[in-house]
């Protein structure tokens, strides 16, 4: 009877040691992707194929870049349509456009993609004015309600490290953002509750490469550095894909 007495007791210690474990988190497979100013969602294929092969299932926001406000309402139909927690991934001004959506409850982090990382009461256009500009080529459509960057520099200033066929095409096909939209403050930014993830992009010329670290310590973001231009997500898909596998894992619940 001693041995059975012991192995009852053994295995009594053993299930309360198992109760004390918390259960592995697993990590988040839903990854929800939301383009910037002057591109659209098509830049990240390449994003998502890696990220489909690594077991995950990504959606991309193709936002109408009219307003914050329908840009958030765009990301967030999307969010809706996710089973289970998402990770929400922004570019350039999609940055803006996740800082708000990201306050929806299915959201489990964000991850900042060469972006804007907004506090509430800031916009993409306010924060641009905190640090020199990384280039003078912005333009405006003569009806004065869109902004654009002019063609011929657009390959140096947003797609320096693609090639000059991928790079043009991207000139010339961009996507125009609504001044309203770069000039809407964040209501409620939603990185003060969620942990957050950055990749600057180190040759930025789009967005000062000086202010897309500042921003990213303030937010208390786990950051990386990649050696790319503002058009990182096409040109490094793999540094892309990686940092927000990291993310995933980590805001598994």
């Amino acid at each position: 009877m001693p041995n059975k007495s012991f192995a009852v007791a053994a295995a009594a210690i053993a299930l309360l040691s198992a109760a004390a474990v918390p259960a592995r988190a697993e990590p988040v497979k839903n990854i929800v992707l939301v383009h910037g100013a002057f591109a659209d969602g098509s830049g990240w294929r390449r994003v998502v194929d890696i990220l489909a092969k690594d077991g995950y299932t990504a959606s991309v926001v193709q936002e109408p870049l009219t307003s914050l406000a329908d840009d958030v309402a765009a990301t967030k139909r999307v969010l809706d349509l996710q089973q289970g927690p998402a990770l929400l991934v922004g570019h350039s001004y999609g940055g803006v456009v996740i800082t708000e959506a990201g306050n929806a409850d299915n959201v489990a982090g964000l991850v900042y993609i060469a972006a804007f990382i907004p506090d509430k009461g800031e916009s993409a256009v306010s924060l641009l004015s905190t640090a020199p500009p990384a280039n003078n080529d912005m333009r405006v459509t003569k009806d004065d309600n869109f902004l654009y960057i002019d063609p011929a520099a657009f390959p140096a200033d947003f797609a320096a490290d693609l090639s000059p066929t991928d790079a043009n095409f991207m000139a010339h096909s961009q996507a125009m953002l609504a001044k309203a939209a770069g000039g809407a403050p964040v209501t409620t930014a939603a990185w003060h509750q969620k942990k957050s993830w950055a990749l600057v992009a180190s040759r930025d010329h789009n967005i000062n490469p000086d202010l897309e670290r500042t921003m990213a310590k303030r937010a208390g973001s786990e950051t990386i550095e990649v050696v790319a231009s503002h058009a990182v997500y096409v040109s490094k898909p793999e540094d892309v894909a990686r940092l927000i596998e990291r993310a995933a894992k980590a805001s598994g619940k």
